[in-house]
């Protein structure tokens, strides 16, 4: 589990984009990171807002983001959040590990569109690399529209392992 590059393969027949991460913190602590939106506001692409019950209603928007809506789809404290957002699908699996002191983060995003794997799989890179330090107790600081220095060499990563590009890529 030590490879933190996500996958493609796809999801009911969707395309979509696998990660799995090791994380050193205990479920409680990352569920809270990613189903609350001061903790998504430190790695998440975009500022949250959510009903966080199922059907519960969410909305995405940010600087440089298009403003979409989405709604939970499934819950299951604290171990599955999955919601809708705009055409995508998103879902964070949760299972504690070392006695209750880790947890392993499974992430996955299905797109609408598989021009767009290895885009959305380097933003998701990048964004899970600041939730690790945002758990760690880096200030909250999450992806600007900008294409980073990071995220471009994420990019390319993701176009040399053969993920499908082609969607617009940020500036």
């Amino acid at each position: 589990m030590a490879e933190k590059h996500g996958t493609y393969e796809p999801v009911d027949g969707r395309p979509a984009l696998r990660f799995e991460r090791r994380l050193a913190h205990p479920i409680d602590a990352v569920w809270r990171a990613v189903t609350e939106p001061a903790g998504l506001a430190g790695w998440f692409p975009g500022a949250v807002t959510v009903d966080l019950r199922l059907g519960g209603r969410m909305t995405f928007a940010d600087e440089g983001f298009t403003s979409q809506e989405g709604k939970v789809t499934e819950l299951d404290p604290p171990r599955v959040f999955a919601f809708s957002w705009g055409e995508d699908d998103l879902r964070f699996e949760l299972e504690p590990t070392d006695g209750g002191e880790g947890c392993v983060l499974r992430f996955t995003h299905v797109i609408d569109a598989g021009d767009r794997a290895a885009r959305d799989a380097a933003g998701w890179h990048v964004c899970l690399d600041l939730l690790e330090r945002h758990l760690a107790g880096a200030p909250a600081t999450g992806p600007g529209p900008e294409a980073t220095e990071e995220w471009r060499r994420r990019y390319a990563e993701y176009r040399s392992r053969g993920l499908p590009a082609g969607a617009p890529v940020p500036e």
